[in-house]
C-alpha cells in the first residue's frame, strides 16, 4: 500500500482499537510505501462516543483508506503528544481552534479533514443515489422530524444558540443522523426538478480551498492573487459568450464580474441601463432617479426571470416600466412582436429603454430570437441585455452554440456557472461589453480604502490602476468563487464541458422522443430547445383528453401535481412542476450528468406506476 493521504489515528487505531497510532510529521513531497500494512482497520469514533449513528451498511471500520505524503506511522505516547495553546484549554478539541502551533494542530486537522470528507462521501453513496429527495419529502412531516415536537404536540421550532462547546465527532455524528438522510440529493440521477445539477468534484475541492485561504474579493490588498484568477475567469466567460477578446484594463473593452447567482447578475445588468443608458437617450449628466425614471420602457416575455422585474422595483422604476411582450407557439420572443409594442409607446410619448431577452428560459429552456432582437435593439438605440443563467453554456459545444447565436451582440449577459458549469453553490457572473459600464455604475471611494483605492474609474493612469472588484458591482466582501471554476474549468477543458453538456441535451432529447411515442403522454413544447423537457400524463390517453371540458382540465393539472407529489415522496425521482399557456406540466430539467436514457426510462415507468395509485378516477370521462 502507498501512502496518498493522511487519515490521522491518534484517537483511533490501526489493527485492533485503541493502540493509539499516529503518523509521524514527515511529510514528504514523493509517494512513499507504508511499511508492514497489508490492510487498514480504522475506527474514528472520538472517545466519548459508544457509536457514531450511520446512514447505510459502510463504516468506518471497513472503509479503504488511502494516505498522503506520509513518511511512517508509529506509537504516540500520551506524554508525547503535543500540548495545544492552554488559552483555548476552555473546549474539548484546543487544537482545533488554536492552530498556530501545526505540531499542535496539524495532526488533528487532518484527521478532521479526513472524517469530514468520509462523512461527505458517506452521504453521497448512503443517501444522496439511495433517494432523490430525502424523507419524509413533506414539509410539515420534515419541520416536525428536525424539530421534534413540544408541549401539546406542536412543532417545537429552532432551538437556542447553543452555550458550550461541542467536539467535532458530535457535529458529524449530527450531520449523518439529523441531516444527511433529509436532504433534496443533487447526485440522483432523477432528480431532475429545479437547475440544480451535481457539483464537479474540482469545483468543492476550489471551494474548499477558497474558505481556507479566506480572501475578500473586494479590494486587491484582500485577495491579491484572488482578483487575478477572477480576472482570468472572467476573461473566460467574455471569450466564450464572443465578445472580443480585450488589451488588459481596457475600458472600453468586455469585462464583468462574479456574483452570487444570477439575481443578483440580472440586478446589476438593470442598474448598467439606468445609470449608463436612460443618462445618454435622456440628455442627462447624472445618473436619473425619482421622477426621471418614469416614462421608461423595457420590452420583455412572458418567459422572463422574476428577478429582472424585482431589480426594475427595487431600482425605483415604476411598475409599469417593464412590458411584456407575448412570445410565439416556441416560448420566444421575436422582434416583430417587441417592434410592435415600441411603435405604440412611442406614440405615446414614452422612452424605449432596453430590450431583456433570454437564452435560456427557467419554465422551458426556450431561447429568443436572439439576432433579430440585436438588430432591433441597434435600429432603436435600446440597450440590449440577455438572461443565460442556464443557455450560455450551449457556447461551450460547437454542436450547440448556433442556438444561441446573437449572445454576442448584447451590452450585458448573465451567465451562472452553478447551473450548466456544473459549479458548487454559489456563482453566478455579469459579463458587459464595455468595462467601463461596472465601473462608471458601482465606483464608490470610501475613505477607508484609501490605501487601495486607485481604481480605473478614478485613476489619472489607468495602467497604474488596482483591479478592486467592490468598484464594479453590488457586493463590497466577496467569498472568492472564481477559485472552483478556474480549477474545474482546468480539470475538465472547454471540451469536457461540451461533452457534459451535450450528453444532457441527448437525454433530454431521448426524453422527448419517449413522450412523443407515447399515447399517455404529451410534451410542449414538443422539440425541447436545451435540456428542459415539460410534459404531463394523460390518464384518458390523447384522444380523451382532448375532448375534456374546462373541469376536466382542470383535474388533470390537479393530476400532474398528485403524481409529481407522490414522485416526490417515492424517492425515485423528483420533478418540479410547471405552468404552460394555462395548464399545468411536469417538468425535467436535464442538468445532471448523472442521468442517463435508462434513468429517464426508470423516471416513465415510476410515474407510471404511481399514477395508478393516485386519485385519476376524478378525471371526468371525455364530452361528447
Amino acid at each position: 500500500m502507498r501512502a496518498r493521504a493522511w487519515f490521522g489515528l491518534d484517537r483511533g487505531s490501526v489493527g485492533a482499537p485503541g493502540t493509539g497510532l499516529t503518523a509521524t510529521h514527515e511529510y514528504l513531497a514523493a509517494e512513499r510505501p507504508i511499511p508492514a500494512v497489508n490492510s487498514l482497520r480504522v475506527d474514528f469514533r472520538p472517545p466519548n462516543h459508544s457509536a457514531w449513528p450511520r446512514c447505510g451498511a459502510r463504516t468506518a471500520a471497513t472503509r479503504p483508506l488511502v494516505a498522503t505524503a506520509v513518511g511512517t506511522i508509529s506509537e504516540m505516547s500520551a506524554q508525547d503528544r503535543p500540548t495545544p495553546d492552554p488559552r483555548f484549554a476552555w473546549h474539548p478539541e484546543p487544537e482545533l481552534i488554536g492552530i498556530r502551533d501545526a505540531g499542535a494542530s496539524r495532526a488533528a486537522l487532518e484527521r478532521l479533514g479526513h472524517e469530514g470528507w468520509a462523512t461527505a462521501l458517506d452521504y453521497v453513496y448512503d443517501e444522496a443515489f439511495r433517494r432523490a429527495m430525502g424523507e419524509p419529502a413533506g414539509y410539515d412531516a420534515l419541520r416536525r422530524t428536525f424539530f421534534g415536537a413540544s408541549a401539546g404536540d406542536q412543532v417545537a421550532g429552532p432551538a437556542p444558540a447553543p452555550v458550550d462547546p461541542a467536539p467535532s465527532g458530535d457535529l458529524l455524528a449530527e450531520f449523518r443522523h439529523r441531516l444527511a438522510p433529509h436532504q433534496l440529493s443533487a447526485y440522483h440521477p432523477a432528480q431532475l426538478s429545479y437547475f440544480t445539477p451535481p457539483p464537479l468534484m474540482l469545483s468543492i475541492l476550489g471551494e474548499l480551498l477558497a474558505q481556507v485561504s479566506q480572501q475578500g474579493v473586494d479590494i486587491w490588498h484582500a485577495a491579491p492573487v484572488g482578483a487575478f484568477v477572477e480576472e482570468e475567469v472572467v476573461r473566460w466567460l467574455t471569450d466564450l459568450v464572443g465578445y472580443p477578446t480585450p488589451t488588459p484594463g481596457d475600458p472600453d473593452g468586455a469585462f464583468g464580474i462574479l456574483t452570487s447567482g444570477g439575481v443578483m447578475a440580472n440586478f446589476m445588468a438593470m442598474a448598467l441601463l439606468r445609470d449608463v443608458h436612460l443618462p445618454r437617450l435622456a440628455g442627462l449628466h447624472e445618473a436619473p432617479r425619482g421622477r426621471l425614471l418614469e416614462g421608461a420602457r423595457i420590452y420583455s416575455s412572458d418567459q422572463t426571470h422574476f428577478s429582472i422585474a424585482r431589480a426594475l422595483d427595487e431600482l425605483g422604476f415604476p411598475e409599469d416600466t417593464l412590458r411584456i411582450v407575448p412570445t410565439d407557439a416556441g416560448f420566444r420572443l421575436r422582434a416583430d412582436a417587441v417592434a410592435e409594442a415600441i411603435r405604440d409607446d412611442r406614440t405615446a410619448g414614452l422612452r424605449p429603454l432596453a430590450i431583456s431577452a433570454v437564452a435560456g428560459s427557467t419554465n422551458t429552456g426556450s431561447i429568443d430570437a436572439l439576432p433579430e432582437l440585436a438588430d432591433l435593439a441597434v435600429g432603436e438605440d435600446l440597450w440590449f441585455h440577455v438572461d443565460a443563467a442556464y443557455g450560455g453554456a450551449a457556447r461551450f459545444s460547437p454542436e450547440l452554440a448556433s442556438r444561441v447565436a446573437g449572445l454576442e451582440r448584447a451590452d450585458s449577459i448573465t451567465v451562472d456557472p452553478h447551473k450548466w458549469f456544473f459549479q458548487a453553490y454559489d456563482i453566478g457572473a455579469l459579463v458587459v461589453r464595455r468595462r467601463r459600464d461596472l465601473a462608471n455604475t458601482f465606483h464608490r471611494s470610501p475613505e477607508y480604502y484609501r490605501g487601495s483605492d486607485t481604481g480605473e474609474a478614478a485613476a489619472d493612469d489607468p495602467d497604474a490602476a488596482m483591479l478592486n472588484f467592490y468598484q464594479h458591482g453590488m457586493e463590497g466582501t466577496r467569498r472568492w468563487r472564481a477559485l472552483k471554476l478556474w480549477m474545474s474549468w482546468k480539470h475538465v477543458g472547454t471540451r469536457g464541458f461540451a461533452r457534459l453538456v451535450e450528453e444532457n441535451v441527448r437525454v433530454a432529447r431521448h426524453l422527448a422522443r419517449r413522450v412523443a411515442d407515447s399515447d399517455d403522454l404529451d410534451a410542449l413544447p414538443v422539440d425541447p430547445p436545451l435540456s428542459v423537457v415539460c410534459f404531463r400524463h394523460l390518464p384518458l390517453g390523447r384522444a380523451g383528453t382532448g375532448g375534456l371540458g374546462e373541469d376536466g382540465m382542470a383535474e388533470l393539472d390537479a393530476h400532474q401535481d398528485r403524481l409529481q407529489r407522490a414522485l416526490e415522496a417515492s424517492g425515485e425521482g423528483w420533478l418540479s412542476t410547471t405552468v404552460l399557456r394555462g395548464r399545468t406540466y411536469l417538468r425535467a430539467g436535464i442538468l445532471n450528468y448523472m442521468t442517463t436514457e435508462d434513468d429517464v426510462d426508470g423516471l416513465l415507468a415510476a410515474l407510471r406506476r404511481l399514477a395508478e395509485t393516485v386519485v385519476t378516477s376524478r378525471v371526468p370521462p371525455a364530452g361528447p
